[in-house]
């Protein structure tokens, strides 16, 4: 469960940076990516996108994260207990 739980927050981490990195388009104008927004002036449409963009990269990578501390706690606590 262990290794499990830590590959799991490994591919989440990973598929959030890819997330972050997607070109996004709103009405057909290219608002650039999560972590680099299109430079200069952007069209409000983009703002909404971007917007919800950012927060399904922040829950995935959230997700990850939480995966990844739920399997260090879990290799703490086996080894704990074995001594």
């Amino acid at each position: 469960m262990n290794k499990i739980l830590a590959v799991a927050g490994v591919v989440l981490l990973l598929g959030g940076l890819a997330l972050g990195f997607r070109s996004i388009s709103a009405a057909g104008t290219n608002c650039g990516s999560v972590f680099q927004p299109a430079a200069g002036i952007t069209p409000m449409a983009c703002d909404g996108r971007l917007n919800s963009s950012s927060t399904i990269v922040t829950l995935v990578m959230v997700a990850g994260a939480l995966c990844l501390a739920t399997a260090l706690a879990i290799k703490v606590l086996r080894d704990r207990i074995r001594v």
